[in-house]
Formats: structure tokens, C-alpha cells, sequence
């Protein structure tokens, strides 16, 4: 049996794989379920932004504390490390890619030579670079597929909004993904209340719970070439406490593509809040 249906036809086992950890349990998810397929791994922490847990249960010539912006050092690192793969898993806060971000003369290389700054062409220069070294970047779902949304209703019972109105959610979504405007929406009945932008999933559904409207419906797509070794949506207990403060009781979410943060957790929860979730 495959270790994960996301890793290359040629990763081999025997091989090191650092994991670059930003914020939240993603990252610690990923390292269990690696841990337990028998990878040998390597860290690669963010000072202000990696799980402290996270760092203390790697041995410290295993792992390795960087500010976010070292591009220079962390390339070191992973030649240091002998890694045969990389995986980046985990968010760093947004605003430290504008405010806060401490550049080596690496990162101000790729910065100087991006005509547009966000996530994505940081993240995708930086990926560039890794690979440049041999070192394999791999989709940022491998070792989680159990962790990911399913098709169908997950939650108990019958999904509470209507096919048609689910089918309008999605195309909003994928069209504001296709845009690059963001990669979620919250509509009802045909209508659109809000959709995501820079501010991130939950602010939007705030802004969209405090209108008070019945049966809104949250939806959570992926781009169609979204580039899945850096950018993974996710949807977890933070998500779903937003979703209860703002009145809005069902969530439709990518099968494949987006994570639920320890989904076994996550539905029970939802069951316990009475939100459904539909994996489309």
C-alpha cells in the first residue's frame, strides 16, 4: 500500500525529508503520520510562528530555528540536512510577508525580482530554489490523506441547503479562486454576502454572519492549478467556532483539497455545534 497517494512515483523512503513548519497543528499532523510511515525527518522552524511542541519533539541536530524571510540560511539548511525532499506545511502570518519580515540577501534577490508580491510568487520563487538544489518539493498532502475532506455529506444526517444553491456557492468560490481574489465565499439562496480576500476565511465569515441571515451556506474551493506543495486551504476548530458565533450552520469544502485539521476531531465538533459539512 502507497505511503500517500500525493508523493511522486519515485520518492524513496530511505531518504530524508525536512519539513519547513510554520504556524498551527497542521504541521504536527504531518509529522505523526510521516513519523509513523518510518520517514526519517529533519525541521525547519520559524522563529515567532512554529508550534513550540512542534520543535521539541525533533532531537536538536535534527532541527533548525529560522526567521521568516531566511531564504539563504534555510537553502544551507536543507543541503546541511541532506534532505532528498521538502515539505512545507502550515501558515506564517500574512502580514509578515509586508510588515515584519527580516530578508536575507537571498530572499531580497527573489523580492527585487517578482513583478507581484503575495504568498503565491514568494512562496513559488522560493520553491524554485529548493528545487534548483535537487531537493524534491513535495504536495503538501502527502502522509495527511485521511485528513482531507471527502466526498459527500460527512456530517450525520441530510446536508441542510438546497443542490442548486450549493452548485451557485461553488461557482462563486471557483471563480473568485480563479481571480485570485481569495478562495471561499459565504452566499444564501442565490446571493452573495461575502467573499475572501487578504483578511483571511474567518474575518470573512464574520463580516458575513454579522448580516443575520438564514441558511448561508460557507464554501471552501481550491484554484484550478492551485499549486498544492505550498498552498493547501484548511478548515478546522478555529474555522468552525467562527462559523457557530456567525449563525452560519453548513459548510461545503473541496474533496482532495482541503484539510481538515484532525478531521476526526473537526466533524465531531461539528456534529456537537449542529453544522454540516459536504465534501463536493
Amino acid at each position: 500500500m502507497p505511503l500517500s497517494a500525493y508523493l511522486p512515483e519515485t520518492f524513496d523512503p530511505k531518504r530524508p525529508v525536512a519539513l519547513i513548519a510554520g504556524q498551527g497543528i497542521y504541521p504536527r499532523l504531518l509529522a505523526e503520520s510521516a513519523r509513523k510511515a518510518g520517514i526519517s525527518l529533519r525541521l525547519i522552524a520559524f522563529e515567532g510562528e512554529t508550534a513550540p511542541e512542534l520543535v521539541s519533539s525533533f532531537a536538536e541536530e535534527e532541527r533548525h530555528t529560522v526567521h521568516v524571510g531566511q531564504v539563504g540560511k534555510t537553502l544551507r539548511l536543507l543541503e546541511k540536512f541532506g534532505a532528498g525532499y521538502a515539505v512545507m506545511a502550515g501558515q506564517v502570518t500574512p502580514r509578515r510577508l509586508f510588515d515584519g519580515l527580516r530578508p536575507d540577501l537571498k530572499a531580497a534577490q527573489i523580492l527585487l525580482s517578482l513583478k507581484r508580491r503575495n504568498a503565491e510568487t514568494i512562496f513559488g520563487a522560493v520553491a524554485k530554489e529548493i528545487e534548483a538544489l535537487g531537493i524534491t518539493l513535495l504536495d503538501a498532502r502527502a502522509f495527511i490523506d485521511d485528513q482531507l475532506a471527502s466526498k459527500g455529506c460527512m456530517t450525520p444526517g441530510r446536508f441542510p441547503i438546497e443542490a442548486d444553491y450549493v452548485e451557485h456557492g461553488i461557482h462563486i468560490a471557483r471563480e473568485c479562486a480563479r481571480l485570485d481574489i481569495g478562495q471561499g465565499c459565504v452566499v444564501r439562496k442565490g446571493t452573495v454576502l461575502a467573499v475572501e480576500a487578504f483578511e483571511g476565511t474567518d474575518e470573512m465569515i464574520r463580516r458575513a454572519g454579522a448580516m443575520r441571515a438564514d441558511d448561508t451556506l460557507f464554501v471552501k474551493t481550491v484554484k484550478a492549478r492551485q499549486n498544492f506543495r505550498f498552498d493547501v486551504p484548511c478548515f478546522g476548530m478555529k474555522t468552525l467556532k467562527t462559523m457557530d458565533g456567525a449563525g452560519i450552520r453548513a459548510a461545503a469544502l473541496e474533496a482532495g483539497g482541503v484539510i481538515l485539521l484532525d478531521k476526526a476531531a473537526v466533524l465531531e465538533r461539528a456534529r456537537a455545534m449542529d453544522i454540516s459539512l459536504l465534501g463536493f
